[in-house]
């Protein structure tokens, strides 16, 4: 685990059998404060960056989407789930799959969008709009969002 709050750490890897390269991944730990939805699409940037020195995204909208769900779903835990939550990043055969665990154990909901008003309800819709797959697996302390996007 990284030892400062936002740092991102290499995980170990395994057995590479999906491709020839190695498949990068990444961690980042946030304490859940407002700033840190900004934290961790930061640091979602910074994965981004390495690996698209690998291989760029098939289009450049795939970068932009992977920044956004990243950011709701931070945005999410920051709202919703009281404490740390911890950003997962790491490069699939053709993809990347993103994982947020919070501190709620109550899987998120669509809500109703209503333009006309400010109070929110899209974030999750867009998630699962630009997302291949998406996945909540409640545990005893929380809850990890799993969301696999093309790269």
């Amino acid at each position: 685990m990284p030892g400062r709050e936002g740092e991102m750490a290499t995980e170990p890897r395994g057995d590479d059998t999906l491709a020839t390269e190695e498949i990068p991944s990444r961690t980042a730990c946030f304490a859940g404060e407002l700033h840190h939805v900004t934290g961790a699409r930061l640091a979602a940037e910074e994965f981004l960056d390495e690996l698209a020195r690998a291989s760029l995204p098939a289009t450049p909208e795939h970068w932009d989407d992977i920044l956004l769900v990243v950011t709701e779903l931070a945005a999410n835990a920051v709202q919703y789930a009281p404490g740390p939550f911890v950003l997962r990043m790491r490069r699939t055969f053709d993809g990347v799959h993103v994982t947020l665990s919070d501190t709620s154990t109550t899987p998120p909901a669509p809500r109703p969008f209503h333009p006309s008003h400010s109070s929110g309800g899209i974030g999750w819709h867009l998630v699962h709009t630009l997302c291949d797959q998406v996945s909540v697996v409640v545990h005893d302390h929380g809850k990890d969002v799993h969301a696999f996007l093309p790269w």
